[in-house]
């Protein structure tokens, strides 16, 4: 909700528009938009550019999946799809998409969904998965993912909460997808504080809000790390970029460092 809430606050604050999202307001409902418990107390400088860094990913995510569809792409697969509006913003009658969650998040979208009048296109098939039950791979075949034909794997502000163990197994399954599979995700960086990094308490913070409702940021990778781990897993390019390159490609200006946010955005794929 607290992601939702920032793409749909990017519609309408004062800052460069990067990211489109019409449905983004009307899925959270107004009434969410005023206040997030998240970013009390955290300095107004760092929440735009969190603000600004999820609009960015989105429209880099929508940018590679109107790339991937331009050369014949047919698979979209959303994993911790959340209130994402990927795949009822991009309708295109020859592509299917696939959101991946936890079946009790899927019945509240859906719920949200047909409370604001945001009808499921048939190019999208829901994919519950309960971890503790199932596997990625048991998940998306028995919802209809063609292992065969080329898909494009979005998978935006979940590796960090995960374990570093899991994050290389989705990794190692999506390199194994046939086809020109290809991923786009984030990851966070350890954090090296110094005296003056007065972002480092800001971040630990955040922690320990995320920590507070029951998901704690887990995994952190080096960019060596994770390029050395996806050439491994047999993609042939990967496209590793900092905030601050991120910010840079869509011309965003923002007062917060780049040290700030110990974020980065991959592009790996197998062609």
């Amino acid at each position: 909700m607290a992601v939702a809430r920032a793409r749909a606050y990017h519609q309408v604050a004062e800052e460069p528009r990067v990211f489109t999202d019409p449905l983004a307001l009307r899925i959270i409902g107004e009434s969410a938009l005023r206040d997030s418990e998240f970013d009390h107390g955290l300095d107004s400088d760092l929440v735009r550019h969190r603000r600004l860094l999820i609009a960015a990913r989105s429209r880099f995510a929508d940018d590679t999946v109107a790339a991937a569809v331009a050369r014949g792409t047919g698979q979209v697969v959303i994993l911790g799809a959340g209130l994402d509006t990927t795949a009822y913003r991009n309708t295109h009658e020859d592509v299917q998409f696939f959101e991946v969650d936890h079946p009790d998040t899927q019945e509240w979208k859906q719920r949200r969904l047909s409370e604001v009048g945001i009808a499921i296109p048939t190019s999208l098939t829901f994919a519950p998965i309960d971890f503790e039950r199932s596997t990625l791979a048991a998940g998306l075949a028995e919802a209809g993912l063609d292992r065969t034909r080329s898909a494009l794997f979005l998978w935006l502000g979940v590796a960090m909460y995960l374990t570093r163990t899991s994050v290389e197994d989705v990794l190692r399954y999506i390199a194994g997808h046939g086809g020109e599979s290809e991923v786009v995700f984030d990851y966070l960086c350890p954090v090296f504080s110094t005296p003056h990094d007065r972002g480092a308490g800001q971040r630990q913070e955040r922690a320990d809000r995320v920590a507070a409702v029951g998901e704690p940021w887990l995994s952190f990778f080096t960019a060596d790390e994770i390029r050395s781990d996806l050439l491994s897993y047999g993609f042939k390019r990967v496209e590793d970029r900092s905030v601050a390159q991120l910010f840079a490609a869509y011309g965003i200006r923002t007062t917060a460092r780049p040290m700030d946010s110990g974020g980065h955005l991959v592009h790996a794929s197998m062609a």
